[in-house]
């Protein structure tokens, strides 16, 4: 049987997942990324389209993911992809991940007002590093507004800051 890197395990701590067994985060770890996939390549076309509209339709999304224990995309995994993959649902999303969706509704927000108010370049800058930040979580699981909550509140017992 394969195993998660110890890398990889950490920064899937910090993002809440200290608390899940090995063996679903192993099966699921791929899936775990799709919602942030999915989102990154929205905002990134919402961005590059410079469109308020486009940019804050997906507040509704991020927002749930704030509030609640799964990302709405995690439901087309759940509901339809794992059936292919004969793999488990994806395991419940814990407070430094739900942090993370919080802080994305807040950033679509303004990156939005940044074009509606005629701040292109504001914008662009805006929405670029919202990319940048959901690159990072979709390709190597390292989540920066995940990190900035466990800086804030704690880190598992089973990762610290210097661990990264």
């Amino acid at each position: 049987m394969k195993s998660i890197s110890e890398k990889t395990r950490r920064r899937l701590d910090i993002q809440g997942f200290e608390k899940v067994e090995e063996s679903l985060l192993l099966e699921t770890v791929p899936w775990l990324r799709f919602p942030f996939a999915l989102c990154t390549l929205l905002a990134a076309s919402g961005t590059l389209l410079a469109s308020p509209p486009f940019l804050w339709a997906l507040m509704p999304f991020s927002a749930i993911a704030a509030v609640s224990p799964a990302h709405p995309f995690d439901l087309i995994y759940n509901y339809g992809l794992r059936h292919f993959t004969g793999t488990r649902p994806l395991p419940e999303r814990g407070a430094p991940n739900r942090f993370a969706c919080g802080l994305g509704t807040v950033w679509l927000f303004f990156t939005g007002l940044s074009f509606y108010t005629g701040y292109a370049v504001t914008g662009y800058i805006l929405g670029g590093m919202l990319t940048g930040v959901g690159i990072l979580v979709s390709t190597i699981n390292f989540c920066i507004p995940s990190l900035l909550y466990r800086t804030i509140f704690g880190f598992p017992l089973r990762s610290t800051a210097e661990q990264i």
